[in-house]
């Protein structure tokens, strides 16, 4: 009898213990953390400068993710492609940023740069993991906005996964606007996904909106959600962006690229939006899928 009641107080302890996470966070080369579930790698947060052989000095940029993985292992984003060489994997940057009265550009890195300052979280749990970040927007030495990124990321369930961005800015001791590209009215700016060559290039990209399939670019387009999908290395997947409804502007315009694969919320698009006093919080559900994503 006093076998059985320690082997059942035993069982009872057992189920008692935190379930173990499959999620696991490692830094890699001093420059990035990277995430694993099971052992199979979801993504690297690049936290230090970082310069890819053969671009110039000035290109040197921090703050954001790739690769990003499908959950069957293929990578979805690209850094330092030389058509476009400062969209750069999973990013949120702006190409109009006033301060002072004078224009900065945190898009292609002029006179302003997003660096890392200290982990807020990196969490693992059974069925979540919270990797947590504050970061700071600077002219030289001077910080002018601090950065708060939260990113939830879940399991895979039937072959997808979801990441959900939660992003806070504050103004520290000025007043700061951001924008869009004026130029032609483009309007572009904001959380981008910026993804890698695909099989067959512009013609096999598919671009699918809440109304439909995109037969053509889409720039100032309004949607709720976007999607790309195409063949990366022989396999078919993609990513979902979701513009949340809690987000200032929603739904927000978009700016859509088939032929370098580009995802990009354009908020505040071509009318300034304020940092000043209350926090700017953006939030951005990304969907990674491997095949097909009804």
């Amino acid at each position: 009898m006093t076998k059985l009641i320690l082997s059942i107080l035993a069982t009872c302890s057992l189920s008692l213990l935190p379930a173990q996470s499959p999620f696991a966070f490692r830094e890699v080369n001093g420059e990035a953390m990277e995430l694993t579930d099971g052992g199979k790698p979801v993504f690297r947060y690049n936290f230090g400068m970082i310069l890819k052989e053969g671009f110039p000095e000035s290109m040197r940029r921090s703050t954001y993710l790739h690769p990003v993985y499908a959950p069957g292992g293929e990578v979805l984003t690209d850094d330092f492609n030389p058509d476009h060489p400062h969209h750069r994997g999973i990013s949120w940057m702006w190409p109009v940023v006033m301060v002072d009265g004078k224009l900065y550009d945190l898009w292609t890195i002029r006179g302003i740069r997003q660096k890392f300052e200290r982990w807020t979280s990196l969490e693992t749990k059974a069925k979540y993991a919270v990797l947590g970040v504050q970061n700071g927007w600077y002219i030289g030495d001077r910080r002018v906005v601090k950065e708060e990124v939260r990113i939830r990321v879940e399991p895979v369930r039937n072959n997808t996964r979801r990441l959900d961005f939660t992003l806070k800015f504050d103004a520290v001791d000025a007043r700061v606007e951001i924008a869009g590209e004026p130029d032609q009215n483009k309007g572009f700016g904001g959380f981008c996904f910026r993804f890698a060559p695909r099989d067959g290039g512009a013609e096999k990209t598919v671009i699918r909106t809440a109304t439909g399939v995109l037969s053509k670019d889409g720039i100032q387009t309004i949607q709720p959600w976007a999607q790309l999908e195409g063949v990366f290395n022989g396999r078919p997947a993609g990513a979902r962006i979701e513009d949340m409804r809690s987000n200032p502007g929603y739904p927000n315009p978009w700016l859509l690229r088939h032929g370098f694969g580009l995802l990009n919320v354009s908020y505040p698009g071509l009318r300034p939006a304020v940092i000043d006093g209350r926090a700017l919080v953006l939030k951005y559900r990304v969907t990674l899928f491997s095949g097909t994503l009804k």
